[in-house]
C-alpha cells in the first residue's frame, strides 16, 4: 500500500508498505517493510519495533531526516531507527545517538601486496599448500552445475564451528532460489578439486567495498587450505578492479577472528546511530535494550554460553555418528 506522508510544509514523500522476504537463520521469513524515498526498511521486534535498512551493507543514506520525517509522521509505531555508515567512512557525520560496530576488513592494493606484506606465514602456507595439493580457484557462473555442487557443501555435515548449520538438509531447488536474489550485485568463485566443486564464495560488489556474502568448503578437505586459497582470489579480483576493501562481516573473536586476522583483516570502528522516534525508544536506549537482550550480557556469559552449545553440538554429533545415524 502506498500513502503519501508530510514530511513538513515544503515536501511530500511517498511511503509504501509491504511484506518482504529475508533470511532469519537460513530460513525464509516474511516481515513487515516500508520503502521511503527508494530505500527499503525492515520493521523487526514485538516489543521495540525497530526500523533499518534492508541493504545497510550496501547503500548509504545521505538525508537521514527526510526518513525520520515521515517515520514520525507514519501510523507505523515504529519506535526506533538505525543506521550505520559504510567504509571507509568512519568519521562521524551525524549528531545522532551513536555507538560503534567493529568490521572486519582489509585494505587492497595489489595482490602482491597482500600477500607479501597483510598476511601471516601460515596463510601464505595454506594458499601455496592449495595450489600444490591441485585446488584450482576461478570465476564462474551460477548455473546448474555450480548449485548441485553448493547444495553438496551444505549438506556434507549439520554442524559447523560449533553450532547447528543452518543450510544444512536442503535440496538443489531450495538453494537455486534462495541464492539468486542478489546475483546483479555477486560475482561467484569457486574452488575445484579434480573438477569437483570443494569451496566457493559469492562476492558481493558494494561500490566502496567488496563484501565475503558466504564463503564455505567441505571439511573433507580442509587440509587443503581451500578458504585460504578462496580468499586469496578475492584479493586479486578486488586487486585488479580497484576495490579499496574485502570486508568479512562483523570483527569476530576466537578461530574465526583468528582466522580473519592470519589473512591480513583488520578492525575498522563505524558509526551506528539509534535515533528513538518514541518515548518506548528513548527507553530502550536508557536501559540499553536496543541492542537486544543478548548484547546486554557481560562478554564472559556470552563466552561461556558459546562454548557450552559447541560442547553440546560435539556430543550429539559424535553420538549420531557412533549410532549410524544423522543429527536431529
Amino acid at each position: 500500500m502506498t500513502i503519501p506522508v508530510h514530511v513538513d510544509q515544503a515536501r511530500t514523500c511517498s511511503m509504501q508498505t509491504f511484506k518482504e522476504e529475508i533470511s532469519v537463520r537460513g530460513k525464509p521469513v516474511l516481515v513487515d517493510a516500508v520503502k521511503v524515498d527508494g530505500h527499503v526498511l525492515i520493521l523487526d521486534g514485538a516489543v521495540i519495533k525497530t526500523a533499518r535498512l534492508r541493504d545497510e551493507w550496501y547503500e548509504d543514506i545521505e538525508d537521514p531526516e527526510r526518513i525520520l520525517s515521515a517515520l514520525r509522521a507514519s501510523n507505523l509505531g515504529v519506535d526506533l531507527f538505525t543506521m550505520m555508515q559504510r567504509l571507509p567512512d568512519t568519521s562521524p557525520r551525524f549528531g545522532y545517538y551513536r555507538e560503534l560496530d567493529s568490521i572486519a576488513a582489509v585494505p587492497i592494493s595489489t595482490y602482491e601486496h597482500w600477500f607479501k606484506k597483510q598476511i601471516d606465514t601460515n596463510a601464505r602456507r595454506a594458499i601455496r599448500n592449495a595450489e600444490k595439493k591441485g585446488v584450482v580457484v576461478r570465476s564462474t557462473q551460477y548455473d546448474d552445475d555450480f548449485v548441485k555442487g553448493m547444495t553438496d557443501i551444505y549438506n556434507e555435515a549439520p554442524v559447523r564451528q560449533g553450532k547447528r548449520f543452518w543450510h544444512y538438509g536442503k535440496d538443489v531447488e531450495t538453494v537455486r532460489k534462495q541464492f539468486s536474489k542478489y546475483l546483479f550485485r555477486e560475482e561467484m568463485i569457486g574452488a575445484y578439486y579434480q573438477d569437483e566443486l570443494v569451496g566457493l564464495i559469492m562476492l558481493c560488489h558494494a561500490g566502496n567495498y567488496a563484501e565475503l556474502g558466504q564463503i564455505i568448503s567441505k571439511i573433507a578437505h580442509r587440509d587443503k587450505g581451500v578458504n585460504n586459497a578462496l580468499i586469496a582470489k578475492a584479493i586479486e579480483i578486488c586487486g585488479q578492479k580497484k576495490v579499496p576493501f574485502l570486508t568479512y562481516g562483523y570483527w569476530k573473536s576466537g578461530g574465526a577472528g583468528d582466522f580473519q586476522r592470519r589473512n591480513g583483516f583488520q578492525k575498522y570502528d563505524v558509526p551506528r546511530y539509534y535515533i528513538p522516534l518514541s518515548l518506548k525508544g528513548k527507553q530502550a536506549i536508557r536501559w540499553n535494550l536496543h541492542r537486544g537482550l543478548v548484547a546486554t550480557l557481560p562478554p564472559g556469559i556470552k563466552s561461556r554460553l558459546v562454548d557450552l552449545r559447541t560442547r553440546w553440538y560435539s556430543r550429539k554429533q559424535a553420538g549420531a555418528a557412533k549410532g549410524g545415524g544423522k543429527p536431529a
